[in-house]
């Protein structure tokens, strides 16, 4: 991956209006970095928070419901209440078995309805007023898209943090299970 071009720089993806292209070109290279971060990472850290700092899980778990939150509102639909549900477990652990690449599949999904709901989306709906959240706050259509990628981006740079204070801890053995560092 080290000779091959950061996404934006890999040309347009097929089928998406002009002004959507950095949207795609921002989630695309969110799946490749979240891809490469978490092979091989170990699972026993997955709801480790280092120094207080949000769990790679919750970054997982995180990228996949804002992705699908925030593109329900450029939809012009509100959040239903599984959507809710999933916005109040971030950071839990599920319930039964829970693996990092289960949590990678579901954010890879994610952007794979993102894309397509990019390329169903009308270049003159753009600019379209839409409501966020409980509050009906004031965006738009490309105000949510953009943010979307925006804030996937941030979260893959937290988790790139997060994941390799946990790798160096396992690699010095100098932090607990717990997440906690040593009196």
């Amino acid at each position: 991956m080290a000779s091959t071009p950061e996404v934006w720089l890999r040309g347009p993806v097929p089928g998406l209006p002009p002004p959507l292209q950095p949207v795609a070109h921002a989630l695309l290279q969110a799946r490749e970095e979240v891809a490469a971060l978490t092979d091989n990472f170990p699972e026993s850290r997955l709801w480790d928070q280092p120094a207080g700092v949000a769990s790679v899980g919750f970054h997982l778990q995180h990228l996949a419901g804002v992705l699908d939150r925030l593109f329900t509102y450029a939809r012009g639909q509100a959040l239903t209440p599984e959507q809710l549900a999933a916005l109040a477990a971030e950071g839990r652990p599920p319930e039964g078995a829970c693996r990092v690449r289960d949590l990678v599949v579901t954010f890879d999904r994610r952007v794979d309805r993102a894309l397509d709901q990019l390329r169903a989306t009308p270049e003159g709906t753009l600019p379209e007023p839409r409501a966020v959240g409980r509050a009906q706050l004031s965006s738009t259509v490309l105000g949510l898209l953009v943010h979307a990628a925006e804030h996937t981006q941030r979260h893959v740079g937290q988790l790139l943090v997060t994941v390799r204070v946990l790798r160096a801890a396992e690699t010095v053995g100098r932090m607990p299970p717990s997440g906690m560092p040593p009196n």
